[in-house]
This record gives structure tokens, sequence and C-alpha cells, in this order.
């Protein structure tokens, strides 16, 4: 786990942590807390208009995978169960909420009876996000080659997504 040129004995991190998920899981839950920063700062409560933050949030998601591939890989590949620890299942759901009540605030601007449930539309936006950000937007050599930025291929995916739900994503509208 830790290489010897970092005078770091293999054993050394077993003298703090029971095992490797509760190691992991702390990792886990500080990429977390960091993500969820990241996604607040982002969605900076949909302002100027709720497009523009909501495609922020976005960006921000790529952004951390690319930067924070470590942390990226104990909060999604690890295997690690949230469960582990309630710190770490709240910190995961916190980051979470940023996406959802971003959808939320979205799918508002739609007519009453059309609005398709908030959390299945977060649900759909985050496996959007997750899937190029591990697929294309990694920092480490698990990423892909692909002939647009993966921040082209977010939004165009979400605007497909936005309106085939009969959402007009190209009308900025404040929040």
């Amino acid at each position: 786990m830790f290489p010897r040129s970092s005078g770091v004995s293999p054993a050394a991190p077993y003298r703090h942590f029971r095992d490797r998920d509760e190691l992991l899981s702390q990792i886990a839950q500080r990429g977390f807390e960091q993500f969820e920063q990241l996604l607040t700062q982002a969605w900076d409560d949909g302002r100027p208009d709720t497009v523009s933050a909501f495609e922020r949030v976005g960006k921000a998601y790529l952004k951390f995978a690319r930067e924070e591939p470590s942390y990226y890989s104990a909060m999604f590949e690890a295997g690690v169960p949230l469960d582990i620890s309630p710190e770490l299942s709240a910190a995961g759901d916190r980051a979470f909420a940023v996406i959802r009540t971003a959808s939320e605030t979205l799918i508002a601007r739609m007519p009453a009876g059309k609005r398709p449930p908030a959390l299945m539309v977060a649900l759909h936006v985050w496996s959007l996000s997750h899937g190029i950000a591990s697929l294309f937007a990694r920092g480490d050599a698990g990423r892909r080659k692909l002939p647009m930025t993966p921040e082209e291929l977010l939004e165009a995916g979400v605007l497909v997504y936005l309106r085939g739900l009969g959402l007009d994503a190209s009308q900025p509208t404040t929040s």
C-alpha cells in the first residue's frame, strides 16, 4: 500500500485503522466532503440563472474526478460500503443533495403537471456525470480518449436529456 521510499511500513496504517475498509472509508469521507464543497460552490444557489448553475455543477463533478483521482477512486471504486460509518454515509448524502437540489430547482421551471420526480432527474444526471467522469475525465491512466472535451460531452448529454423531458435548457432563467 505504501512504498518503502515513503519511509512508512505497509503495516503502519493498521495502527490507526482496524482494516483496509476503515482506512478507505476515512479517505472516501474526506473526498465526499471536498466534493460537496466543490459542488456547492459551483451551484451557488442557482445564480445567476438555474441553467448555467446546473451546468457548473456538472463541470465541477468532472473537475473533481480529474483533479482528485485518488479521492474519486476511494469514493466510488474501492468497494467500501457507504454504511460502514455514519459519517461516510452522511458525507455522501450531502454531496448528492447538491445535485438533487439543482435538479429540483431546474425542473421547477416545468409546468406542474409535467414535472418528473426530482429524485429521478438527479439520479439520471448523476449517472450521466459519473459515467463521463469515470470514462473520460479521470486524472489517471484509466482515462479514455474522446474527440471532444468531457465537459462538452456532458453538456450535450444533459441538453438532450432535458429536452427529452420537455425543458428548454437553452433559455436561462433566474432561480
